[in-house]
């Protein structure tokens, strides 16, 4: 009965809502999609790039959840088909395919105190989610659980039965490898501390501090610490029967530091008594956390934070408007753009404060927001597009981030988390981000600077580079040969050759031509690999000859791979959105070109689930005659793939790349080549949609798209953009602002 409940009250308020006078869009959001199926989202209450998030941890505990604590395997605080509570979580990630955070957990139980999460947690039921809100039920203990949040502070409230009930601070247990913290008690309802997070993906250089301060809105009637004591070599361990391995700490224990610790605080409840817990963070200081959460939270209850939360979502959600469609349409497509407005996220305090870049200083924004969380791997393909569009004020603002973390570390971020940089995945992402909005318009920044430090990646030795650290062979070779097994050696080549594209276009721009020259040669290396023989990528060695032997469809599932990353060489060989043309006559001509991309689709090769792949329905719109094949693909992969249910997204959201592929491709405009301000139009699947945009960044206040197919099946007859015939089913964004207005006619 669990599995329905969101969704039975998701649709009664939704004609609720649509009897009333005004729509609201945050009605139409579904937090649970992508909870499930490797989506990694999670329903947890959060506003749009907010600091805070607060979501139900049910990863760990139970037998049937499969959860090895010295593992840690699981990327996400929740799983749908799991049901054992072990408290909410404050900060997480979502949608991403790495542990990370998810800590500081809060959990209300009732009757003997337990301090051991598997023991103390619980099955539950009747949980609804909304953009800001989320609520359960824990059927061990008959308490309703309900979180909302602010920027930078979570508010959680539990109604209890009568009797002798429980909170408890875990601060040893989250999906993080730290488990290290220190507690202090302030007052008979307040704790303050710090808790250390980090090795995201793995990585033991990317550790950092996360700061807290928690007040109850009750005297406890008890309270004090806990911490696990681990075995002695040499010795047998004696424990408390009662408590297994857990040592208990009276209130008279100010405070409390090491592995594993965590705080419980008792009261003697009435029934139907509600007990609210706020929590204030920052990656700055303690002093920061508390200063966040009283000008965030204090002197406000539950109600009212989460009617400001609601109120940030509304507000942002209504800036694209869409007529027409169906009701599931709708609803994918709004949780989709609240997907893609989780992160990145803001990172400074009240104050303006923040960690410095890979350094110990504490910096101010001196006004601004910084941001962090930068998976550019995935978002450099569409996300940052799609927000220089939409909200280009925060893309400014995101861009000035990631120049500060050049100007404070020395290299621009390729997977930054908190200050940190991880080093995930590959490649030089951040050059075709830059150059896009430069390209758009948005130059609110020293674009020289911007341009030294591309070129500084692009250029400098391997042995000194940490964005492209085999760059000694790129640059000599043209290409990166395959020298160890599973070295991704074909799959960083063929980034960086996207990103010298994008550095040609800023070169050229700028008035450095032969700049321009030499960085457009070089995104050119990627006929090095291309093997005739299996119209694929190959991998080849120092030698210059192929890997043999060689299977172009290992990979496909995620198996190692030599020479490619998370994918199959059928899902990167047309990873060359810079030079259609020219792997068209790699292919031997249009028709051998549109026959091995068809195929990839005929043949089961695409990966809907990953990116390298994701723009290749788009391809076929550069070739006049094909463009069907666009509009037929996006169709058929917009309903197979994306759904309302929790296994509604295909795989890894990817910090709202996917969702991001989904809205875009809904709202049928697509930017399938990073560093290209183009977009490749297709047919939208609404009526109407209108998009507000900002005039002081494109001087128009709205773009209208209009006209969806009738019934499945039609094509596209024409495009008029600002009521004038288009000769392309590409259009350059200067053209698309100008003309204001594009109608599809079938």
């Amino acid at each position: 009965m669990r599995r329905l409940s969101w969704y039975v009250v998701g649709v009664v308020l939704l004609f609720t809502v649509g009897a009333s006078a005004q729509e609201r869009l945050i009605d139409y959001v579904r937090p649970f999609v992508g909870t499930t199926n490797f989506g990694t989202t999670n329903p947890g209450a959060v506003v749009p790039h907010g600091m805070m998030s607060v979501v139900p941890f049910n990863v760990m505990g139970s037998d049937q959840n499969r959860y090895d604590k010295d593992s840690r395997w699981w990327s996400t605080p929740y799983e749908y088909t799991n049901s054992y509570f072990t408290g909410f979580s404050h900060v997480n990630l979502s949608g991403v395919g790495c542990p990370e955070l998810g800590s500081l957990l809060v959990m209300p139980t009732t009757g003997k105190l337990s301090v051991d999460y598997r023991e103390y947690g619980s099955a539950y039921k009747d949980e609804v989610a909304s953009p800001g809100y989320y609520s359960n039920h824990l059927t061990k203990y008959d308490i309703k659980t309900e979180a909302t949040a602010t920027v930078r502070g979570g508010v959680t409230r539990f109604t209890f039965p009568k009797g002798q009930s429980h909170i408890l601070l875990n601060l040893g247990e989250g999906l993080t490898n730290e488990s290290g913290a220190m507690l202090r008690r302030v007052s008979d309802v307040e704790v303050e501390g710090v808790k250390l997070l980090g090795t995201f993906c793995y990585n033991p250089q990317a550790v950092f501090p996360i700061y807290f301060v928690m007040k109850l809105s009750k005297t406890p009637s008890q309270q004090g610490y806990w911490k696990l004591q681990r075995p002695m070599k040499g010795v047998e361990a004696e424990w408390d029967p009662d408590q297994g391995k857990y040592k208990l700490y009276t209130k008279y224990t100010k405070e409390l530091a090491g592995d594993d610790v965590g705080a419980y605080f008792t009261f003697d409840t009435e029934a139907d008594e509600t007990i609210e817990v706020q929590m204030g963070v920052s990656f700055v200081s303690i002093e920061n956390a508390r200063e966040n959460l009283r000008q965030e939270v204090s002197g406000k209850n539950f109600d009212e934070v989460r009617r400001e939360a609601e109120n940030l979502w509304e507000k942002d959600l209504s800036r694209i408007r869409v007529e027409g469609g169906t009701l599931e349409q709708k609803q994918i497509f709004y949780t989709a753009l609240y997907h893609i407005l989780l992160h990145p996220n803001i990172l400074q305090d009240v104050n303006g404060d923040y960690p410095q870049m890979e350094g110990g200083e504490i910096l101010n924004t001196g006004g601004g927001n910084r941001y962090t969380v930068f998976s550019l791997w995935d978002t450099y393909r569409n996300v940052h597009q799609f927000l220089t569009l939409v909200y280009p004020e925060r893309q400014m603002d995101m861009l000035k981030s990631m120049l500060g973390m050049y100007q404070e570390h020395g290299w621009f971020p390729k997977w930054e988390l908190y200050g940190r940089e991880t080093l995930t995945m590959e490649g030089d992402p951040a050059i075709p981000v830059f150059v896009d909005s430069y390209l758009k318009g948005l130059r609110d920044f020293d674009i020289q600077t911007v341009y030294k430090a591309m070129y500084k990646s692009a250029t400098t030795n391997g042995s000194e580079n940490l964005l492209r650290p085999d760059n000694d062979d790129y640059l000599s070779l043209g290409y990166v040969p395959l020298r160890g097994e599973f070295d991704n050696s074909v799959s960083h080549a063929l980034e960086y050759y996207v990103a010298d594209n994008a550095l040609s276009i800023l070169a050229q721009e700028l008035g450095y031509k032969a700049d321009a020259r030499r960085f457009r040669q070089q995104s050119l290396g990627y006929k090095h690999y291309y093997s005739p023989e299996f119209k694929t990528f190959r991998p080849k060695l120092p030698d210059g000859t192929f890997l043999t032997p060689f299977n172009p469809k290992l990979g496909e599932n995620f198996e190692p791979n030599p020479g490619f990353h998370e994918g199959s060489a059928y899902n990167y060989t047309f990873f060359v959105p810079h030079d259609i043309k020219g792997l068209t006559r790699l292919m031997g001509g249009k028709r051998a070109f549109i026959n091995n991309l068809q195929a990839i689709f005929d043949e089961g090769h695409y990966d809907p689930t990953n990116e390298p792949n994701i723009a290749s329905p788009y391809l076929f719109s550069y070739f006049r005659g094909e463009e069907w094949r666009t509009q037929k693909l996006v169709t058929e992969l917009l309903e197979k793939h994306f759904t309302t249910q929790p296994d509604g997204l295909p795989g890894n959201d990817d910090t709202g790349t996917m969702s991001c592929w989904a809205l875009m491709s809904m709202m049928g405009l697509y930017p399938d080549c990073p560093g290209v301000p183009e977009y490749t139009l297709t047919a939208p699947v609404f009526d109407k949609v209108v998009i507000t945009l900002d005039p002081k960044y494109f001087g128009k206040s709205e773009l209208v798209i209009e006209g969806a197919p009738s019934h499945k099946g039609q094509y596209i007859k024409s495009i008029k953009l600002g009521g004038r015939k288009l000769k392309s089913h590409r259009i350059t964004h200067q053209a698309l602002i100008e003309g204001g207005h594009i109608k599809f006619e079938y």
